[in-house]
């Protein structure tokens, strides 16, 4: 089997230790996390996470039956990229002087469709939301400018097919 991209999405209470137990399931098969996201879901009172991982879909299950096995966690589900719509978003801190200097910084901003969050005397803050490679492509763009803070989120995502996830909850 090949490796290939998966978001797995993990419905559970919000307890305190489950995030590292998770990580634990991960650290013990060498599969590395290469994004992750918690936040509120549909449902009132249930916690989503979202993590993706590049591995084989053999491991990807055994990993999710794993993490079922949690007490809190109500239900996992894994998906390919293909299966649901996801974006990241990206913040850029460059100099001030480059803005207005640097003709080919307003154009990257356009093309990209990136905003400008904030403007100060000695930087400025763009905001790139889209899928990983387009904010790659558009930190590739800027690093020769300099840049002076990134970071990017975790992905969020949605499965393309419907989530019966209300339905499983209703049994319980």
């Amino acid at each position: 089997m090949e490796n290939k991209w998966f978001t797995i999405s993990v419905y559970s209470e919000n307890n305190v230790g489950l995030l590292n137990r998770i990580s634990g399931i991960f650290l013990k098969r060498h599969i590395n996390i290469e994004s992750l996201n918690v936040s509120k879901s549909e449902i009132d009172d249930v916690s989503k996470f979202t993590i993706v991982v590049h591995t084989t879909e053999k491991w990807v299950h055994n990993i999710v039956g794993q993490i079922e096995k949690q007490i809190e966690v109500i239900k996992a589900f894994y998906h390919t990229d293909d299966e649901t719509i996801y974006q990241e978003s990206a913040l850029f801190k460059i100099a001030s002087g480059l803005l207005f200097d640097e003709r080919q910084i307003q154009n990257i901003i356009k093309e990209a469709n990136a905003q400008i969050v904030t403007v100060s005397r000695d930087f400025f803050v763009l905001a790139k939301s889209g899928r990983r490679n387009e904010i790659d492509e558009m930190h590739d763009q800027l690093k020769p400018y300099g840049i002076m803070q990134f970071v990017r989120s975790g992905r969020i995502s949605v499965t393309k097919d419907v989530m019966q996830i209300s339905a499983i909850l209703k049994e319980f």
